[in-house]
């Protein structure tokens, strides 16, 4: 039987369902192990320490642009007509956008990807602000949240194509993309020996961070193996949790439910992968909130990194490295929005209070 037929037998959706369960679950075990965060690796880029978090953070975020873009070069893989490139973009509200969720993924202690993975470990704050990230999300997609999102998004628009791809708007070529992925891969290893001391990445600090920016491109790779092999249109799509987070919201709360796609094995394949590493690392344990006021920031957190990952067009991960890998311009707006966002509100908040 040709992939053509079996994906046909099957449905192209219940095909896409089972690749982001399988993709998902390795990404979150990879994402479990090595403790893969963005929010993590800011704090440690802007408290001047670059450690074992940012490194984890930049072999990931190297890694992905490094498959992604090969694959390219190879031509198996053409992103140009994803999402993130074929639509009109809005640059204001990836900049604001990223400085929301950046403020918000310090307040929560984690970005989206962060809180699902932490949640299948057991502890309730994340799973909390998980799921008010996801109502977020879903209240900012056509909700109460929408008109303000669509006022803060209509300045400064980008038509699609060429004028959203970074790489096209500087004439420089896929291998071009490549290079710059291994140029990140080597700053990472050189921040491993820094002049007050080597930086230790155990088996798994290297293996996951590699492993999540695999799982980004595997995501593209295998959306556009069906979208080659399907007989009806399938759109290529990457790694993201926003928007799927509030698929899954409305998956529960209406009927009939969203048509079958990659998003709906993805979030429950990374909580499953996560659970996993959890178990076999022995790290599964029970946690909840130490008080009133760590409960009102984690849920300000989780509202503010829901708005603000649906107006820049992805979260940490989506916009962020999946958006990044592609050299989507709206993607590195939204991704340096996340680092000053980020910045400011560790400044403003965390450091005069002495909070880490």
């Amino acid at each position: 039987m040709s992939p053509a037929d079996w994906i046909d037998s099957l449905g192209e959706g219940e095909v896409l369902a089972m690749g982001g369960g399988m993709i998902g679950a390795l990404f979150g075990l990879f994402a479990q192990r090595s403790r893969f965060c963005l929010r993590a690796a800011t704090i440690e880029f802007w408290h001047m320490k670059p450690g074992l978090k940012l490194i984890v953070w930049l072999l990931a975020f190297g890694t992905a642009i490094v498959g992604i873009q090969l694959q390219s070069v190879l031509g198996v893989l053409d992103y140009s007509n994803a999402r993130q490139m074929a639509n009109r973009g809005s640059l204001s509200g990836a900049a604001l956008g990223g400085l929301i969720f950046g403020a918000g993924m310090v307040l929560a202690r984690g970005c989206a990807s962060r809180l699902l993975v932490l949640s299948a470990t057991g502890n309730l704050r994340a799973l909390l602000s998980g799921l008010i990230f996801a109502i977020a999300a879903q209240s900012s997609l056509s909700g109460a949240l929408a008109p303000v999102r669509t006022a803060l998004s209509t300045g400064l628009i980008v038509s699609g194509e060429n004028s959203r791809d970074l790489l096209a708007i500087f004439g420089l070529s896929h291998g071009t993309g490549l290079a710059i992925g291994l140029v990140t891969l080597a700053l990472a290893l050189t921040l491993t020996k820094q002049r007050h001391g080597a930086v230790r990445l155990d088996r798994w600090s290297w293996i996951g961070s590699s492993g999540c920016g695999l799982m980004v491109a595997a995501a593209w790779g295998f959306s556009q193996w069906v979208a080659n092999n399907a007989f009806g249109p399938v759109q290529i799509q990457g790694l993201t949790f926003s928007g799927p987070s509030a698929e899954w919201l409305m998956r529960v709360l209406q009927s009939p439910a969203p048509r079958m796609s990659f998003e709906y094995g993805l979030i429950p394949g990374v909580f499953l992968g996560s659970l996993m590493g959890a178990l076999i690392s022995r790290e599964f344990q029970i946690e909840g909130f130490k008080d009133g006021y760590s409960m009102r920031r984690y849920i300000a957190g989780a509202v503010l990194m829901g708005f603000g990952s649906i107006l820049a067009g992805g979260c940490a991960v989506g916009a962020g490295i999946t958006g990044g890998g592609i050299f989507a311009i709206t993607a590195w707006i939204a991704l340096i929005g996340m680092w000053l966002g980020a910045g400011v509100t560790d400044a403003l908040i965390d450091r005069q209070s002495g909070h880490p």
